[in-house]
């Protein structure tokens, strides 16, 4: 019997910000993945979102350059501009 493992492969989208940080639920709106506040809200709140492998469930969350925020099959990578 053969196990065929696949991997999750991510579209990566590289979001360069000039803030020191910016949150979560901003995030999700300004890189497109989400329409509007109350649709990042309950993306968030239902789990499916993590930062740095981690679920978060925080839509205030700070998030900093060099930290990784993956939405489905969607990684974000932040930078500062």
């Amino acid at each position: 019997m053969k196990i065929k493992v696949r991997l999750k492969k991510f579209r990566e989208q590289n979001i360069e910000i000039e803030t020191d940080f910016i949150k979560l639920d901003a995030l999700l709106k300004f890189a497109a993945i989400v329409q509007t506040g109350g649709e990042a809200k309950m993306v968030i709140a239902d789990g499916m979102v993590k930062v740095d492998g981690e679920v978060c469930t925080q839509r205030g969350k700070k998030i900093y350059p060099g930290q990784k925020v993956t939405f489905e099959d969607i990684k974000l990578i932040i930078s500062k501009k």
